[in-house]
C-alpha cells in the first residue's frame, strides 16, 4: 500500500513538472525587452569565441551586464573577453543567454531553461548556429533548435530544413 501511494506521489510530481514545462514552452513570450538585457555568454575555444565576441560587437549597449562562461583550461578566450569588455561599460538589465554551439551551452541553456519553468525568472535563450555548419545542425543546435527563443543560421541550406530558425544571412 506504501508503494503504490508513492508511486502516485511520483507521478502527480511528474506530471505537474510536465505540465509546467508544456506550458513554458508553448506560451514563451518572443519580444526581447527595450530595456536593458542580462546576456549570459557561452564561450568556447577557438573560432567560437571569435565570432561570439563579434556578434557582441554589433549588439547595442542595451545587452548588459554580460556574464561569461568558459573552460578553465581556455586561457586565450579570458583574454580576449577580458580586453572585449575593458572597451564597453555595463548597466543592469533582463536575462538573456547568448551562445553559438559549443558543448557547454547545453547546461547552461537547462539552467536557463528550468528557471521559466519554475517560475523564478524569465529568460531568454538566444542561440547563433555557428558559420561553419553550412548544411547540417550542430549536437548543441540540434538540442537547443527546440528550447531557444530564438534560434539564427547564417546558410539558407539550414533555414530550408529548420523552418523555425531565422536566416539573415551571415551575421557574424
Amino acid at each position: 500500500m506504501n508503494f503504490l501511494l508513492c508511486l502516485i506521489a511520483v507521478g502527480g510530481v511528474a506530471a505537474l513538472v510536465l505540465l509546467r514545462l508544456w506550458l513554458v514552452l508553448c506560451f514563451r513570450k518572443g519580444g526581447i525587452p527595450t530595456a536593458s538585457v542580462r546576456v549570459l555568454v557561452v564561450a568556447g575555444s577557438g573560432g567560437h569565441t571569435t565570432e561570439i565576441l563579434r556578434l557582441l560587437g554589433s549588439l547595442s549597449k542595451d545587452y548588459n551586464p554580460r556574464h561569461y562562461v568558459l573552460a578553465d583550461t581556455d586561457k586565450m578566450s579570458a583574454v580576449k573577453i577580458r580586453l572585449f569588455e575593458e572597451k564597453r561599460a555595463e548597466r543592469d538589465s533582463e536575462s538573456l543567454v547568448l551562445c553559438n554551439g559549443p558543448g557547454t551551452c547545453i547546461p547552461i541553456c537547462a539552467s536557463a531553461l528550468l528557471l521559466g519553468i519554475l517560475g523564478i525568472k524569465k529568460v531568454i535563450i538566444v542561440y547563433v548556429e555557428s558559420l561553419c555548419r553550412v548544411e547540417t545542425l550542430s549536437f548543441s543546435g540540434k538540442i537547443l533548435y527546440h528550447f531557444s527563443d530564438y534560434f539564427f543560421v547564417q546558410w539558407p541550406a539550414l533555414k530550408g530544413k529548420y523552418p523555425k530558425s531565422v536566416y539573415l544571412g551571415r551575421i557574424v
